[in-house]
Order: structure tokens, then sequence, then C-alpha cells
């Protein structure tokens, strides 16, 4: 499993020009899926993500998380983030799991999020979405589980 989180003032997913998902200050996650993800490993990612501190404190320095400051989440499904470019100039993304595997953990994932409280909005699997972020900083953290 693999997540761009980038830390938002804002952030929106539209499909067909109709915002299915807005929030205000806090996350987007970016979420690819592998064909060997499980969902302990996404609600492990969950829970890492719900304690990044990222978020600054009364001194300025990043010490609050998510929960910290009453913070949003949208989590949209990201094939791409398991593109493989080593040969060539057009990408594949046969590394990414398929669609009966990846929508129930990103479902579950994001399941996860709002077990900690989080309010946390998804954009439409496998539909073309526009996603727009107001990147706060910017801050963007990678991970892979």
């Amino acid at each position: 499993m693999r997540a761009v989180v980038q830390r938002v003032k804002r952030g929106r997913v539209s499909v067909d020009s109709k915002t299915v998902a807005e929030i205000g200050k806090g996350f987007v996650v970016l979420l690819g899926i592998g064909p060997s993800d499980t969902p302990a490993i996404a609600a492990e990612l969950a829970r890492k993500i719900a304690y990044l501190r990222v978020f600054e404190d009364e001194a300025g320095k990043m010490n609050r998380s998510l929960l910290d400051i009453g913070g949003e989440a949208i989590v949209v499904s990201q094939f791409t983030l398991y593109a493989n470019t080593r040969k060539g100039n057009r990408p594949s993304f046969t590394e990414a799991a398929p669609p009966e595997i990846a929508q129930p953990l990103v479902e579950t994932f994001a399941a996860c999020l709002r077990g900690y409280n989080i309010a946390t909005q998804t954009g439409i699997f496998g539909a073309h979405m526009m996603v727009e972020i107001v990147n706060d900083g910017p801050v963007t953290i990678q991970f892979e589980a």
C-alpha cells in the first residue's frame, strides 16, 4: 500500500463537474493498493496517518496530528502510485491491485480513519476525478506499507 499525504488548507474532488468531496484544513490522501495488501495493512497505515505530526503547534513546530487539530481527510484511490517507469516512456500499472481487491481496501482505509473520529470523505473509485489541492507548506509525505 502506498500513500501520498498532502497537508492542505482545503481540498476538493469533482466528477463530471460535480463536487463529490470537499474539506478544509487536513489531509488529501492519494492511496494506491498493491495486490498483496490486506485490511490489516490498511488499518495500520490509517493509524500512522491519523497520528502523523505535521501541523504546527503554538511555537510553530510541526508537532500536531490530524487528531490534535480536528482536521478532515479526503481519500482518493490512485492506482498510478504503482506505475512502473523502468522501461520506455509509457508507465506500466501491472503492479497495482485489480479493482476487486483495491476498492474494498480503499473503503477499509477510509473507514479506519473515520474510526479515529476524523471526518473522512472519498473520491469515486474508478472515476475520472479532478482533484484540487491547496497544499499547505507545501507538506507532502510518502508512505509505503
